[in-house]
């Protein structure tokens, strides 16, 4: 099992930018697809991005796509989520997991980081 500690996040105003990373441990990262995933306040988590084992293939939700990017250092145990242009909206606890060959996360969650966008 892998297990995940999220930073980056913080206060950014409108337009802004932040760079989330996410240190996997354990020997078995470069096994898995890793996605980023994010809950605001009163709603469900959701998928925003995802990338495959080599890095060739990415996903990304509607919402954030030509804004955000999603990247991995499988040497590093790392995983990446470069967010820019952020709006209000993006404003959430952001979270990375590994996600199974099914295409559902796993069930256990890190802390998360706090991306909060300023209007």
């Amino acid at each position: 099992q892998v297990q995940l500690v999220e930073s980056g996040g913080g206060l950014v105003q409108s337009g802004g930018s932040l760079r989330l990373s996410c240190a996997a441990s354990g020997r078995t990262f470069s096994m898995y697809a890793m996605g980023w995933f994010r809950q605001a306040p009163g709603k469900e988590r959701e998928s925003v991005a995802s990338i495959s084992r080599s890095s060739s293939r990415t996903n990304y939700a509607d919402s954030v796509k030509g804004r955000f990017t999603i990247s991995r250092d499988n040497a590093k145990n790392t995983v990446y989520l470069q967010m820019n242009s952020l709006k209000p909206e993006d404003t959430a606890v952001y979270y990375c997991n590994a996600i199974r060959s099914s295409g559902s996360p796993f069930d256990s969650w890190g802390q998360g980081t706090q991306v909060t966008v300023s209007s």
